[in-house]
C-alpha cells in the first residue's frame, strides 16, 4: 500500500504563512561538527505544549518521561556511503551522489545527483578505478539517470570510493568515527537505502533500550529512506507552495497491530524524529487505526495539520526555514518552538545532526 500524497490539511481562507516566519539566527558555533563523546551524553530539552518554559536533562533520563504501555517508534533505515567522487575520461573531477533506486527495467539504475553537470553528456561514462557510471538521462537540476553494470558493480564502487554523506553543514571531511556515529543503534543492515540518517535516533544506546524495554516501553520499528531533500530548503515565499521530495517508507502489519494495542491499552506513541512522524501519519486512517505501508511517501506538514498517529515527538534542533522546522512548529506551534530554540541558543545547545535533542510532551 503506498501514501502520504494527501494531508489532512486544508488552508483556512486568507491564511497565509511566510517562510519569514520560521527563521531564527543561530551563532555557527553551536553547529555541532562532531558528535558528543557518548551517544547518551547529549542534553535533552523537555517542552510541555500544555505548559510554559522548557527543562534541559542528560538525554538518558528519557526513560523518565516514557511508561509502561507505551510505544517508542524508531526509523531502523541504515546510511550508505552515497557520495561517490570519479573522473571523466579528461580527469575533471566528478561527484556522484546516490539518492534512490529507479524502477526501470533496464539494469540497476539509480537516481543522482552529480556535479558539476555542467558539460556532462548523456551516454558519458564517470570513472571510478576499473569501474564506471553511466550517465543515462539528465533530469534537470543536477539530476540524473544513471546506470552501473551490475549490481556487484555498484557494491565494489560503494565500498571502495563511497564517503559517508555528511550534510552540508557539517565542515569537514568524513572521518572513520563516522561510519559508526553517523548511524543509529536500531539501522539494520537490511533496510540499507538512506542518504542522510534519522538524526533524532542517535542519542540512543543499547543499554538505554534495555532499561525502556524494562519498563515495558514497546520498541516498534518502520522504516523511511531519508533523501538529500531533507536539507533543501524552503524558497517559496509561503510556505503552502513547497512541496517535498517523496521518499520510500514501510510500516510493517507487526508494527500497526503493535501500535494499534498500545492505541486500544490508553498508551501513547512517542515518535523518534521527524521522519517516523510522516511514516506514522501516512499510515494512520481518519479513525486512528494504523494500516500496512509500504512505498513512496511525500506528506506535507505545516501549521494546521491534524495529527492522528503521535502523542510525542523526540527531533533534534532544525534548520531554519526547513520543512522540518515547520512540521515541529505545526507539531508543538510556532511561537512556542521559536521561544524554546531561543532558549536553547542561549543555553549553548547544540544544533542540527550531532547536536543536542528535544522532546515535546
Amino acid at each position: 500500500m503506498g501514501g502520504g500524497g494527501r494531508d489532512r490539511l486544508r488552508p483556512a481562507a486568507g491564511r497565509r504563512m511566510d517562510i519569514s516566519q520560521f527563521d531564527y539566527h543561530l551563532p555557527p558555533e553551536l553547529v555541532a561538527q562532531f558528535p558528543s563523546r557518548r551517544r547518551d551524553e547529549s542534553r535533552l530539552m523537555i517542552v510541555d505544549r500544555a505548559g510554559d518554559g522548557c527543562t534541559i536533562v542528560p538525554f538518558r533520563r528519557i526513560a523518565d518521561y516514557l511508561e509502561d504501555g507505551e510505544a517508542l517508534v524508531v526509523n531502523d533505515t541504515r546510511v550508505f556511503k552515497a557520495r561517490l567522487r570519479g573522473n571523466r575520461s579528461s580527469g575533471a573531477r566528478v561527484e556522484v551522489f546516490l539518492v534512490r533506486p529507479l524502477d526501470r527495467g533496464d539494469g540497476d539504475a539509480w537516481l543522482a545527483l552529480v556535479s558539476p553537470s555542467r558539460r556532462l553528456r548523456e551516454g558519458e561514462d564517470v570513472l571510478f578505478g576499473d569501474d564506471r557510471i553511466r550517465l543515462r538521462e539528465y533530469q534537470g537540476k543536477g539530476r540524473w539517470a544513471v546506470g552501473f553494470a551490475s549490481r556487484a558493480a555498484r557494491e565494489r564502487i560503494i565500498r571502495r570510493h563511497g564517503r559517508v554523506p555528511l550534510p552540508h553543514y557539517i565542515r569537514r571531511e568524513d572521518g572513520p568515527a563516522d561510519l559508526r556515529r553517523y548511524q543509529t543503534v536500531f539501522a539494520d543492515r537490511a533496510r540499507t537505502g538512506a542518504v542522510a540518517a534519522p538524526t533524532a535516533g542517535f542519542h540512543f544506546t543499547r543499554p538505554l533500550l534495555h532499561d525502556l524495554a524494562g519498563r515495558g516501553v514497546r520498541l516498534v520499528r518502520l522504516t523511511l529512506h531519508v533523501g538529500p531533500g531533507t536539507f533543501k530548503p524552503v524558497s517559496a515565499d509561503n510556505i503552502d507552495d513547497h512541496v517535498v521530495d517523496p521518499e520510500w517508507a514501510e510500516l510493517p502489519e507487526s508494527a500497526a497491530r503493535v501500535l494499534n494495542g498500545v492505541r486500544d491499552g490508553g498508551g501513547r506513541i512517542t515518535a523518534v524524529g521527524t521522519t517516523s512522524v510522516r511514516t506514522l501519519e501516512s499510515a494512520v486512517r481518519g479513525d486512528g487505526r494504523f494500516v500496512p505501508l509500504a512505498g513512496m511517501v511525500d506528506l506535507y506538514i505545516r501549521p494546521g495539520y491534524h495529527f492522528r498517529g503521535v502523542d510525542r515527538l523526540i527531533t533534534n534542533f532544525h534548520l531554519p526555514r526547513s520543512s522540518l522546522l515547520i512540521l515541529v512548529a505545526a507539531f508543538a506551534g510556532r511561537d512556542r518552538i521559536l521561544e524554546a530554540y531561543r532558549y536553547a541558543i542561549a543555553q549553548r545547545m547544540r544544533f542540527y545532526s550531532y547536536g543536542d535533542a528535544m522532546l515535546i510532551l
